[in-house]
């Protein structure tokens, strides 16, 4: 019987066998939608290319008990989906452009009653980067951690999207992350307000104070992760690249972030939902460290040739009983410059890696910015021919 998108993605997701191999993408850019889909939406471009749909949606609710409000000073976010900022009058957030011949330029102060915080984020037409962290001595993180906000989720209208959106697809959205530049995961969010690098020597040289400040923003991710009861999530994310073997050591892993992440997916358990763990680069010397926090999907599973290190069928063979996997494509050479025969021989041959016995959703290894819109309809199509028998 043929499943709706919904219900196959669901199957995939829960460990299950669906009709056919399930086919979908992670974040859609603004970039692509715009240069090659003609300004389509998300769910116009996922019609147009015969996928499995992802609606993302990530609306906050302040606490008005706790002094809270969405930040009067922010733009509204284009995507009607995403959510204002959640600040109070302990935790005011203001900015201003600078200067800069290449690149949108904007400093983020935040105003406390103990201090203030500042950080730069540039921008082109692709993607936002941090070039000034918010943390640069170790005695911010106490500003951090007494006057910082913590969003909640809005289920109302969290359910009102998923209804809307019905069998087309998963409704998906993300552990929240910190403020003007942040990350699902623990670990990964300390990394944008610290920099990669100084986090890491810290764990050496400090490691209490590493530990303390993962406490802080684990802490707020409890806040809405405890509020996400009855919201009609079908998956949630956490994680990080930063976290992965290609910037950390598997021992870095065991000791700064699957214990905060693993707090983390159990009281989302708790709470009813579900959680991809999101680690894109190297993953293969931690896939069970992985699997044990109990995480209901991991992805992304990148290939070799795109700079991480999954051999997908022997992913298969160590964690697959034990969650479903998501991604391992390699769209950097087969949505650009490639043949659809190319294109769909890369199809099969994920498929004959990591899809029998299902708990397999094939998707790009993360997010893309160019691509041909024919390959990607090679993509979807090959991929809806592989069946299950």
């Amino acid at each position: 019987m043929e499943m709706t998108s919904k219900q196959r993605l669901l199957t995939a997701l829960k460990g299950g066998v669906p009709d056919r191999l399930p086919v979908t993408t992670h974040h859609l850019q603004d970039y692509f939608r715009n240069t090659y889909m003609d300004g389509k939406t998300d769910i116009e471009v996922f019609d147009h290319l015969g996928m499995d749909a992802i609606h993302w949606t990530e609306p906050y609710r302040p606490d008005p008990s706790q002094g809270e409000y969405f930040d009067p000073l922010q733009e509204a976010p284009t995507n009607p989906s995403f959510s204002k900022r959640i600040v109070s009058d302990d935790w005011c957030i203001t900015h201003e452009a600078l200067p800069d011949s290449r690149y949108k330029t904007i400093r983020y102060t935040i105003t406390t009653p103990k201090g203030n915080l500042t950080t730069v984020l540039q921008s082109n037409e692709y993607t936002t980067w941090v070039t000034e962290h918010l943390i640069k001595e170790k005695k911010d993180i106490d500003i951090v951690g007494e006057y910082v906000t913590a969003p909640k989720c809005n289920v109302e209208q969290v359910n009102q999207e998923a209804e809307a959106f019905g069998e087309r697809g998963l409704v998906r959205g993300t552990i929240c992350g910190f403020d003007i530049s942040g990350q699902p995961g623990t670990w990964q969010d300390a990394a944008v307000l610290v920099g990669i690098e100084k986090l890491i020597l810290a764990t050496f040289d400090d490691p209490d104070w590493v530990h303390e400040l993962l406490g802080i923003l684990n802490g707020r991710k409890e806040v809405y992760i405890r509020s996400l009861k009855g919201a009609q999530y079908d998956v949630l994310e956490l994680g990080g690249g930063d976290a992965s073997t290609t910037v950390i050591s598997p021992k870095l892993f065991r000791k700064f972030v699957a214990p905060y992440d693993a707090r983390l997916i159990e009281l989302v358990h708790e709470a009813g939902q579900r959680i991809a763990y999101h680690t894109c680069g190297g993953m293969m010397p931690i896939l069970e460290d992985i699997a044990a926090m109990e995480p209901d999907a991991m992805e992304t599973f990148t290939p070799p040739e795109m700079g991480g290190d999954a051999r997908l069928a022997e992913a298969k063979q160590r964690i697959g009983d034990k969650v479903c996997m998501i991604g391992g494509f390699d769209q950097y050479h087969h949505f650009v410059n490639s043949s659809e025969e190319d294109t769909r021989a890369a199809v099969r041959r994920r498929f004959a890696e990591a899809g029998e016995g299902g708990g397999y959703i094939l998707s790009p290894s993360d997010h893309f910015f160019d691509a041909d819109a024919n390959l990607l309809a090679a993509f979807a199509d090959e991929a809806r021919q592989c069946r299950y028998q």
